[in-house]
């Protein structure tokens, strides 16, 4: 039986909506150059902007299967 090998990479999402929204435009970026396993939630964070609205950002370690 052959071992499965995994690469990982960080992807940083970034929505107006939701941290929910934020995690799903990082891995469904991720998933456009190769099918995602999972992903893992490394770090939330918020910026202000002048005008007062929010943005929503994530970093988002995501592991796809090679081979």
């Amino acid at each position: 039986m052959m071992a499965e090998n995994f690469e990982i990479v960080e992807r940083v999402g970034v929505s107006s909506v939701s941290i929910s929204d934020a995690i799903k435009s990082a891995v469904f970026g991720a998933r456009k150059e190769r099918p995602v396993a999972w992903f893992e939630v490394i770090q939330q964070r918020g910026r202000v902007a002048d005008n007062g609205d929010l943005e929503y950002q994530v970093t988002v370690k995501v592991g796809r299967k090679l081979g």
